[in-house]
This record gives structure tokens, C-alpha cells and sequence, in this order.
């Protein structure tokens, strides 16, 4: 595997080495101890699947508030999605700002979510399938939000006119 930081503190992109041959492609899309030397988290505590039928479905954007905030790690299985990760850590050199990452079934491409940041997602494609690995349980008393169009993060999704939930849609606007 190859980890590679991205613009926003530890949260890193992973690319897998495969094996092809004939038959087609075998990867290892996870190792304790090579997830540990990036110094990234090797305890997962439950894990997640969303499918989405429709391309421009909306997904987010979520977070998991203090005592338990998550990690997660985000791979697409199917279709393609644009992922994109919110820093809300005051103490974060990029507080505020956020990065876009397309996954894909075909890159075979994962991200690693920190906990502090808020994640969502655009499928690019129709039938799209995305599964997570989560460092923390889900406490729904927890579960928070901040709105995919909010002006302070100016998040730029590929595309317009999303078909979001209802929830998603009304947060409010953040305030530090």
C-alpha cells in the first residue's frame, strides 16, 4: 500500500499494489502493521456500507462530536463518488478549509477521515456503493452536521442540483 498525505493534516490518501494476472487483480486493502508505520489508526470498530442509485446523490456532510469523535477510512466498491473532507479542528493549521478526493471501484483508491473533520460525498455515477471502516461506535446523540453549501467552507461539488436528504440540506450554518 502507499499513503499519501494530503493538504489537510492526517488525512491521507490510500492506494493499493495489486496483483494481476489472468485472472484479474488481488490486493491487500488493509495491514495493521503498514497502517501503523503511517501512523495512521489499526482499530476499526464497525464498519459501514451506503448504496446510491442515483448519479449527484449527496451524502453529508457529517461529523461525530467530543467525547467520541470517529476516524473512518472511505473506499468506493462501486461506481464513483467525489469525497470530500472539512477541517473543523480550531487547532488545525487548516481549520476551516477542505479537500475533494474522487474514489472510484476502478482506482481502488481509499481516504482517511481524521477525527475533527466532517466527510460527504457526491456519487459520480449511477449505482454507486461506498464502504466505511469506523475507529469509534455511533452514538446517534453524537451524530452532527455541517451544510454541503455552506459559504464559509465554499466547497466546489461536481454536481449541481444534488438530491440530498432533508437533514443534510438544513443545517445551519457553521459558526466557529
Amino acid at each position: 500500500m502507499r499513503f499519501t498525505p494530503s493538504a489537510l493534516p492526517d488525512t491521507v490518501i490510500v492506494d493499493i499494489d495489486g496483483h494481476v494476472d489472468g485472472r484479474g487483480l488481488f490486493a491487500r486493502t488493509f495491514c495493521e502493521e503498514e497502517f501503523a508505520a503511517a501512523g495512521l489508526p489499526t482499530r476499526f470498530v464497525q464498519s459501514s456500507v451506503s448504496f446510491n442509485t442515483r448519479r449527484g446523490t449527496l451524502r453529508g456532510l457529517h461529523y461525530q462530536a467530543l467525547p467520541k469523535p470517529e476516524g473512518k477510512v472511505v473506499r468506493c466498491t462501486r461506481g464513483g463518488i467525489q469525497d470530500v473532507v472539512v477541517d473543523l479542528r480550531p487547532s488545525s493549521a487548516t481549520f476551516l478549509r477542505w479537500i475533494g478526493v474522487e474514489l472510484t471501484a476502478e482506482n481502488r483508491r481509499a481516504l482517511y477521515i481524521p477525527p475533527g473533520c466532517a466527510h460527504g460525498f457526491q456519487t459520480l455515477i449511477d449505482d454507486s456503493e461506498v464502504l466505511y471502516l469506523m475507529t469509534e461506535f455511533y452514538a446517534p446523540e453524537l451524530a452532527r452536521g455541517v451544510r454541503w453549501n455552506d459559504p464559509t467552507f465554499g466547497v466546489e461539488w461536481p454536481i449541481a442540483d444534488p438530491t440530498i436528504s432533508e437533514r443534510d440540506a438544513t443545517y445551519p450554518d457553521f459558526r466557529p
